[in-house]
């Protein structure tokens, strides 16, 4: 089994906790970049503001457990994310978006907590339209099993199945188990990881505290030893390898150099009513 530990980035308002990428496991299905946003609490005047940034070879999605953020696009959409419900956001040949708190919430102030993840695309759907879809927290199913509470965000699991369309065969659950309770990990995919977001959980003699990811080897059963909050996430293995710079993922070098030049030359599309943007790194 191995277990990744957090590297923790501070964003000045507030921090998150990377446990993917790795050193030791780059990808766990689809599954290449998980950010744990917070908890944080904002006072009146302050709140996330993330200016338009570009994307290319992935799909995104922002979970979250409080808080609100608005999602603007150079598709011209605009979507509030809310507790539960899900914005699929498919960049596949180029994208631009921001992420800010609503003006009402930056006025009085807001709580934050969350997961942002990316998915890498198959390899023949990396250079895809972009797209975007919400679905709203009463769209996502949910399924009380004896010990747990499980929101089923993409996938197939425990009965349930997922109306978000993916790329590839994937899963990402919100699990909630009590306090010494145990549930079984679906066996339906090639890889899975267990984020711990907040408790702690036992696996085959190993613990796993909040802000660590667990990768078993087989088939697991996690024991709750307190009351946790849980994310499985994972799917089938993707073909070739990724490399991730900024916000650009591909399986080809020339393409992130060339994700670079267009969106240091403004080629990239605009966000509409958002002409803000975050010059590319040195």
């Amino acid at each position: 089994m191995l277990v990744l530990k957090p590297v923790e980035k501070d964003l000045g308002e507030f921090t998150v906790r990377r446990t993917l990428p790795a050193r030791e496991r780059q990808r766990v299905g689809p599954f290449i970049f998980f950010d744990h946003m917070g908890p944080a609490e904002f006072s009146a005047g302050s709140g996330v503001s993330v200016r338009p940034h570009p994307h290319i070879g992935i799909a995104t999605i922002t979970y979250l457990f409080d808080g609100v953020i608005m999602h603007r696009d150079s598709l011209g959409y605009q979507q509030a994310i809310e507790p539960g419900a899900v914005n699929w956001m498919t960049a596949g040949n180029g994208i631009v978006h921001s992420e800010r708190t609503p003006g009402e919430l930056l006025a009085t102030g807001s709580k934050l907590h969350g997961i942002q993840a990316w998915l890498a695309l198959p390899l023949e759907q990396e250079e895809c339209d972009p797209a975007f879809e919400h679905y709203p927290a009463a769209a996502i199913p949910e399924a009380r099993l004896k010990d747990a509470t499980v929101r089923l965000i993409a996938g197939e699991a425990y009965g349930l199945v997922s109306p978000v369309r993916v790329a590839s065969r994937t899963l990402y659950a919100s699990v909630q188990l009590s306090a010494g309770g145990s549930v079984a990990l679906p066996d339906n995919y090639d890889e899975i990881g267990i984020y711990v977001v907040d408790g702690a959980i036992d696996v085959a003699g190993t613990t796993v505290e909040s802000g660590s990811m667990l990768i078993p080897e087989k088939k697991r059963t996690l024991v709750a030893k307190r009351e946790s909050r849980l994310m499985l996430l994972g799917g089938d293995r993707l073909e070739g390898d990724r490399t991730l710079w900024w916000n650009f993922v591909s399986s080809s070098r020339d393409r992130i150099s060339e994700a670079k030049r267009r969106w240091k030359a403004g080629e990239f599309d605009a966000v509409p009513g958002d002409d803000e943007f975050i010059p590319l790194p040195e």
